[in-house]
This record gives structure tokens, C-alpha cells and sequence, in this order.
């Protein structure tokens, strides 16, 4: 293999493929990124197994067509030194020569053909959904994936497909987050996505991308990328259970008020205490130390009677942040009990905090 590239699209490249290397054990050749010159293209590739990226180059000066990997990291550390010119990458001896001008470096390579295969599209199941919903959807959800739960299922979000509607759901056992989104599909299906995934799916895909899957993977396409992940193997946690069949207390509030008191009071501690009066909502500090914040925020309530409840904040903030409207619902029952926030399609419950 021989060819040309330019700098800046080398590096472009080899940063995306980064977050798909194994980086803890150098001796395994996902450590690598394999490279193959081929019909006027370039095609790249990462993975740990879990995940994987692939990406096509075209705008590439193939002398010599041929495959070969070398240590992804190594790889982009050499180029990132390089002037903003052109770049030589040759195979020679089991090993790849970077060259430009005077300068000269080698990384040696694995046998190519050892490269883990990547999965295919061909007749596979395709999910039909808005591209650009589903990646906004995934971003609103990802605050309330749990981190490091035994219970595996938990550390990803699901994806559960219906007749005539697909939901996007996360939860992190005190809150739950509910994206629906509208579609049409031949077969109910639910699928458990790493969160992860769901991180380099936000920063590689915009839109015009193609969903599929099968047993194993949930594989996404575009014009010059292919994404897979391993799917989660588990039972995810029967989720429209916990979402309240009634509401007692519907409260219609304004997101810039609530954002701007709840800030307040977060300097002092993240719990909240929450008093609910006919015409205001008072915000007060839960905190062990002898220290005080308090504000509060004119509001039309539903209580006759004064209403208290204790809440985190950071679940209520990072459901406002990802919110377009400048109006929300609150849904509250009891104040032991789980309260929703809702805007258009997105909701998230929350378990209070018992005081």
C-alpha cells in the first residue's frame, strides 16, 4: 500500500477512530487501526469488539492499493507533529512509514487479515425513525443512564419499538427518562444500547443515517461512516409501570424561573426541600451544615394547603436543560410518592427524597 493524504484529513479521521481503540493492552491488534487502499478509497477502521467505527475516504492519492494496521494512538501522535502538508503512508516490511519531506517514522503492523470483521447491513432488520429526533431524543435520555449498575442492563438505554411509536428510555433506579417518538414498524422490539454508544453516536451522526440490527449488534449507517455496538443482554425494567396512571397536583411552570431559583439554592446543596403555596413556590437548602439558601418563585398552584416535598436538584436541572419550551408540567400525587416532569415528548419521573 502507498498513498497520499492531507494532514488535517488524516487527523480528523484518526481522532474520530480514538474512543474505538483498546487502549489498556497494546499487544492486541484492536489497539490498532486498520487501513486498506482499495478502488479509489480509503477505509479505516476501530474497534474493542463492544463497539466499532469504520469511515471511507475518498479524496485520497492511491498509488499503491494494499491493507495494513498500526497503533491508532501512535499514529495520530505522529501525525499531529506534521507540518500542514501532505503525508506518505507506505507499507514496507510488516511495518507502516509515515513520510513527509525529511522526516521518516515506522509502527509496525499485525497481519491485516486478523482485523476483527465488522458486521453487515445486508438484509438486516431496518428501524425507520427521523434522524435527526433520534439523536436529540438519545441526548435528552443519556443523563439518567446509570453508571457501574450490577445489573448490567441499567449501564444502557433502551430502545422499544412498537406498532406505531418507538420509546427511548433510561433510568438509574431515581429517576426514569421516557422519549417517544413516532414510526411506523412491522414487529415489536426491544434493544439495550451502552451508554457508551449512545456517547459517540451523538458526536459522529447529524442526520441521513440508516438504523439496523440483529441479535448481537445495532449497526448505523451514513454516507461515510458505519457505527456497531454490541447490544446489552439482559431484561430491562418494566418502565410503564412506574409512570403514574393519575395525576393529583398538575402544575404548569415556567423553565427560566425554576432554573434561576433552583441555581440559587444549589450553592448550598443539591437537595431541595419544595413548599408549595396557593400562589408561590419556596425553595429551601436540605443541608446538615448550620448554613441557609432560600428563595422562592410566584407561581398558580392546585394546593389549598401548604405542600412539601424534598427533591434533588440535578435530576430536575438536567431535565430542564434539555427542554425547548420555556413552559413545563409538573405532576405531583403524594410527597412520597414519584412526581413527572413532562414537555411534549419527553418525560422523566423522579423518586422524592424522603424527609
Amino acid at each position: 500500500m502507498k498513498i497520499s493524504i492531507n494532514k488535517k484529513i488524516a487527523e480528523q479521521i484518526l481522532s474520530q477512530l480514538q474512543p474505538f481503540l483498546e487502549k489498556k493492552d497494546t499487544s492486541q491488534i484492536t489497539s490498532h487501526i486498520f487501513l486498506e487502499a482499495k478502488d479509489k478509497i480509503l477505509t479505516l477502521k476501530a474497534t474493542d469488539y463492544e463497539v466499532g467505527l469504520k469511515i471511507d475516504a475518498d479524496n485520497i492519492n492511491i498509488e499503491k492499493e494494499g491493507k495494513v494496521t498500526a497503533n491508532g494512538k501512535k499514529l495520530l501522535e505522529i501525525v499531529r507533529i506534521l507540518k500542514d502538508e501532505d503525508i506518505i503512508l507506505e507499507t514496507k516490511d510488516s511495518n507502516l512509514v509515515i513520510k513527509q519531506r525529511h522526516s521518516i517514522f515506522k509502527l509496525p503492523s499485525f497481519d491485516p487479515e486478523e482485523f476483527p470483521i465488522f458486521p453487515e447491513t445486508n438484509n438486516k432488520p431496518n428501524i425507520k425513525i427521523d434522524s435527526i429526533e433520534f439523536i436529540t431524543s438519545l441526548k435528552k435520555i443519556i443523563p439518567s443512564i446509570d453508571t457501574n449498575n450490577p445489573k448490567y442492563e441499567l449501564n444502557g438505554a433502551l430502545i422499544d419499538i412498537k406498532e406505531d411509536f418507538t420509546n427511548l428510555v433510561s433510568t438509574d433506579t431515581r429517576r426514569l427518562s421516557i422519549v417517544k417518538l413516532n414510526n411506523k414498524a412491522q414487529n415489536n422490539l426491544s434493544l439495550i444500547i451502552p451508554k457508551k454508544a449512545i456517547i459517540e453516536i451523538q458526536k459522529l451522526f447529524l442526520e441521513n443515517l440508516d438504523i439496523f440490527y440483529d441479535e448481537t449488534n445495532l449497526i448505523i449507517k451514513s454516507q461515510n461512516y458505519l457505527f456497531f455496538t454490541k447490544l446489552i443482554n439482559g431484561k430491562f425494567p418494566d418502565y410503564e409501570r412506574i409512570i403514574p396512571k393519575e395525576i393529583k397536583y398538575e402544575l404548569n411552570l415556567q423553565k427560566d424561573k425554576m432554573v434561576e431559583a433552583i441555581k440559587q439554592i444549589t450553592t448550598i446543596s443539591n437537595e431541595i426541600k419544595l413548599t408549595f403555596l396557593k400562589d408561590r413556590i419556596i425553595f429551601k437548602s436540605l443541608s446538615e451544615e448550620n448554613i441557609e439558601a432560600q428563595t422562592e418563585v410566584e407561581a398558580d398552584t392546585p394546593f389549598e394547603e401548604k405542600f412539601t416535598m424534598a427533591v434533588n436538584s440535578r435530576y430536575i436541572l438536567d431535565f430542564l436543560s434539555n427542554i425547548d419550551s420555556n413552559e413545563f408540567l409538573m405532576g405531583i400525587n403524594e410527597p412520597d410518592l414519584p412526581f413527572l416532569l413532562k414537555s411534549e415528548n419527553f418525560l422523566t419521573i423522579v423518586m422524592p427524597i424522603v424527609i
